[in-house]
């Protein structure tokens, strides 16, 4: 063979090789392409800025419309997967006997998902017809899980009225919003809620600084608002159509003073508190006036979470050295970390007791041993013996007992329910709320409010101990009291 074919032969073969590699190269790009459009959203035509958890800032473009759903958009992502998807996909063109039959497999598959089993009585109500409608507002961007709690109170509530026979006739619908925990946001919400007609209540919202935003809107609109969760004590000051179905700041501080002062006998508190977050400030005030009325003294050492020089590590030797004999955590949920680190810091010199907001998942998986024995007050907590129905069926649904944060949503909406069975008014569904002998039944008993619209209860002390439910190491157990 000639030097000459030798050349042109490599250079054919050179040609080839390249000509495969670019082959390869594109039928790779194609199929990636392929795989990004074959994603669930994609494959049932699915807009994927519907199924985002993400919530929009009150500056971009976003209407208020983008925040809630009754069916027609996942606002949690977290859970659910194809079927939900195409459950949303036929709710929103009102095939809504193919969006139960996918809601339903779902749950199969997610059982401990609230929103698709709204969704799935949303569609049984939709479909039949003549429906009654609430809303839910819940923080879906800052705090999942406290938002997935509320839900399930909501969503148990709903699911169990929908499911009597003797309410075939109107049944209940609920639409869920997203206020991340946002005040201004919250109030952009409020109004797009009363401006709907169809919306006769609101359980909502989560924060306090949030639902005191948006509770002179719905005073204004003549729209009923319940917080399963909000506590600070001036919001039900802001008018007759705002209610609290969890105790007020002031009975949580009442019952935790009391056991500090008279049971564990400690009676010089050092209290580290939110000073941004109106609950935090609701409390600290209300715990100090409490500690003093039992016989202590609160400890002169200044703790902020929110302070912009605030140090955990400094923290317990400031106050030992000032003669606390114990310490306080009342952080607001954005601050629960910093509070968990002060624990850390502690390293089990003083008693920890702490407010209502460090009932969280969160407070056992960081703070393990750090937090073993902190005492705080909840609105409720299932006691150990106790056969109560609400418990049970939540067991069932959600494969647990729920939080307090279920059970005060659940609370919340049964009192809107048994409102609206007698009504489909707004205004009059506040006065029968108003009215001194109203009882609704909840999640431990009988609910009762007073007159300024605060909830008739004390609340409940739990303990941190050893356990093995919540996967942690960790578990809040009820606390027998006085």
């Amino acid at each position: 063979m000639s030097n000459q074919e030798t050349r042109n032969n490599r250079l054919i073969f050179v040609l080839l090789f390249l000509i495969g590699v670019i082959t390869i190269t594109t039928t790779i790009f194609f199929m990636l392409e392929q795989r990004k459009k074959n994603s669930p959203a994609d494959a049932i035509g699915i807009d994927k800025q519907k199924t985002t958890a993400e919530t929009p800032s009150i500056d971009s473009e976003e209407k208020a419309e983008k925040l809630w759903s009754q069916g027609n958009q996942m606002l949690i992502t977290a859970e659910g997967g194809i079927d939900k998807l195409e459950g949303i996909r036929a709710y929103s063109s009102e095939n809504y006997q193919q969006a139960q039959i996918k809601f339903r497999a779902s749950l199969e598959n997610y059982a401990n998902d609230p929103e698709t089993l709204i969704y799935l009585n949303n569609s049984k109500a939709v479909a039949q017809g003549n429906e009654v409608t609430i809303a839910v507002s819940v923080p879906i961007g800052a705090n999942l899980n406290v938002a997935q709690e509320i839900l399930r109170g909501v969503a148990q509530a709903q699911n169990q009225f929908n499911s009597n026979q003797e309410n075939k006739n109107r049944l209940l619908k609920v639409i869920i919003t997203n206020d991340n925990n946002n005040p201004e946001l919250a109030k952009e919400i409020a109004t797009k809620l009363v401006q709907e007609s169809e919306i006769l209540a609101v359980v909502g919202h989560n924060a306090s600084d949030s639902s005191i935003a948006a509770a002179p809107i719905y005073q204004e609109g003549g729209l009923v608002m319940i917080t399963p969760t909000s506590s600070a004590k001036s919001l039900t000051e802001i008018g007759n159509y705002i209610y609290r179905a969890t105790p007020s700041t002031r009975a949580l501080a009442e019952k935790l003073a009391d056991y500090i002062v008279n049971v564990a006998r400690k009676t010089n508190i050092a209290i580290c508190a939110d000073e941004r977050a109106k609950a935090t400030v609701s409390f600290k005030s209300d715990l100090t006036w409490a500690v003093y009325q039992y016989g202590g003294v609160i400890n002169g050492v200044k703790c902020n979470f929110s302070a912009a020089d605030f140090n955990p590590t400094k923290i317990p030797a400031k106050v030992i050295s000032n003669g606390a004999d114990a310490l306080v955590l009342a952080p607001s949920l954005r601050y629960l970390n910093q509070a968990i680190e002060v624990a850390r810091a502690n390293q089990q010199q003083l008693p920890l007791f702490g407010s209502h907001t460090t009932f969280s998942l969160t407070t056992l998986k960081q703070g393990q041993i750090s937090v073993n024995g902190l005492v705080l007050p909840v609105a409720w907590y299932p006691k150990p013996s106790e056969n109560n129905s609400f418990t049970n069926n939540a067991q069932k649904l959600w494969q647990e007992t729920g939080s307090w944060r279920t059970a005060m949503a659940y609370d919340a909406t049964q009192v809107i329910i048994k409102g609206l069975q007698i009504t489909n008014s707004r205004q009059q569904l506040q006065e029968i709320l108003a009215h001194p002998r109203f009882i609704a039944e909840g999640s431990s008993g009988p609910i009762r409010f007073m007159e300024n619209g605060d909830r008739l209860a004390r609340g409940v002390l739990v303990r941190v101990e050893p356990g093995k439910k919540s996967g942690t190491g960790y578990d809040f157990t009820y606390l027998e009291s006085k």
